[in-house]
């Protein structure tokens, strides 16, 4: 009995019993099918949009509050990939340098620490960017590690942020910030 009432049958029978009921316009074939091709596309575009411009913002949402950098610095530790944020920081600190003699010895250390081919954490940059700042240390300037810094800022966004932000150590964050925000 139950497939009956589902039924054209059925269903025109329940029609006529609400007369007010607006009738659906019928649509053709092609035009479902040119609704259905460019809702498809509509929602690829964007969900690669949306996971791109994502991940972007909670990177820089990260690097800015401290909370999220020292949970994400932890993070990176236990991955055994710690260096890649210890030489941003690095960078970061190196630009505020003012006087040119800290910029000599402070690019030599962060060279020794992270460039070098034998450095104790050494970063992942390809051989043209290491000669490069190896040449740029002669005489130092504030975007010596510019190259070096987008690229490794670039490997966390891509590989190491969208594991953190599916972490428990992230969502037991985010639920504290947002339990003490309701306080």
């Amino acid at each position: 009995m139950p497939k009956l009432l589902f039924s054209r049958i059925r269903l025109y029978e329940f029609k006529d019993l609400m007369p007010n009921m607006k009738q659906p316009r019928r649509r053709r074939k092609k035009d479902i099918q040119c609704v259905s091709v460019q809702k498809c596309n509509d929602e690829m575009y964007s969900s690669k949009l949306s996971c791109q411009t994502d991940h972007e913002l909670h990177l820089e949402k990260l690097l800015k509050d401290k909370k999220y950098l020292a949970a994400f610095h932890s993070f990176l530790q236990s991955e055994f990939s710690e260096e890649n944020i210890e030489f941003w920081l690095a960078c970061e600190e190196f630009r505020l340098t003012t006087s040119p003699e800290d910029l000599q010895w402070r690019a030599e250390e962060i060279y020794r620490e992270f460039i070098q081919p034998t450095a104790c954490r050494e970063i992942n940059v390809d051989q043209r960017v290491r000669e490069k700042i190896k040449q740029a240390l002669e005489k130092p300037n504030l975007s010596c590690f510019d190259e070096a810094q987008k690229h490794v800022y670039l490997l966390m966004e891509r590989d190491s942020c969208p594991r953190f932000l599916h972490s428990d150590a992230y969502l037991s964050l985010k639920r504290k910030s947002r339990t003490l925000w309701y306080l």
